[in-house]
């Protein structure tokens, strides 16, 4: 985007009066293109304006959830609420969008959040990164089946799941039974699981035989 150009966004929110103040707030650099009071009425001001970012409140009539999942692969849509409730954070980012700020962010900060967003950066409120950052950590590692694991537990993993005995393990890696059970011992710790034939069905389930 050109440094000249106006940055164009559009502000969904039901209260005219947040709206006016957001606009000038924005002031030079910033075009807003459309408003719209509602999700409908945002989803159609995205698809005539085509802006460069949304701004739209969380909790309007229709939600600004459902303009995210509608229209968040499109366009950067930033929530902007009163709300720090860490589901309200999560689920809007679930949904597609690409920033959170409360409503009490201050004037400097919305403008250089906006810029950033229509260069494609995700824009949270202080605090708020880091726990969107940590949840995805822990949702990737819960999708990793065994990421938790050392190699040497994933090697013993794959030959408890075939069947093998310890006294086997042990001599195929040449350690001795009592340190294969540890293993175990610990594998099952890691995974939230309690006996051998769940780890044998949990390393089934997850290609990790």
């Amino acid at each position: 985007m050109n440094a000249t150009t106006p940055i164009r966004v559009v502000i969904a929110d039901d209260h005219r009066i947040w709206r006016s103040g957001i606009r000038a707030d924005l002031g030079d650099g910033f075009d807003v293109v459309g408003e719209a009071e509602d999700a409908p009425g945002a989803i159609a001001a995205i698809d005539e304006f085509a802006p460069d970012v949304v701004l739209c409140d969380l909790n309007m009539p229709g939600g600004g959830i459902a303009v995210a999942a509608s229209r968040g692969e499109q366009v950067p849509i930033v929530m902007v609420t009163v709300s720090e409730a860490e589901r309200d954070v999560l689920d809007a980012v679930s949904a597609g969008a690409s920033g959170y700020l409360v409503k009490s962010v201050g004037v400097d900060e919305l403008r250089e959040a906006v810029a950033n967003a229509a260069a494609g950066q995700a824009v949270f409120t202080p605090g708020l990164a880091a726990l969107v950052l940590g949840e995805f950590r822990r949702m990737s590692s819960k999708e990793a089946p065994g990421a938790a694991l050392t190699d040497r537990e994933r090697e013993v993993l794959g030959l408890v799941a075939r069947g093998s005995t310890y006294k086997v393990i042990g001599e195929q890696l040449y350690i001795s039974p009592k340190t294969v059970e540890n293993h175990v011992r610990k594998i099952l710790d890691k995974l939230h699981l309690s006996r051998r034939d769940e780890l044998i069905r949990y390393a089934a389930d997850h290609g990790l035989t």
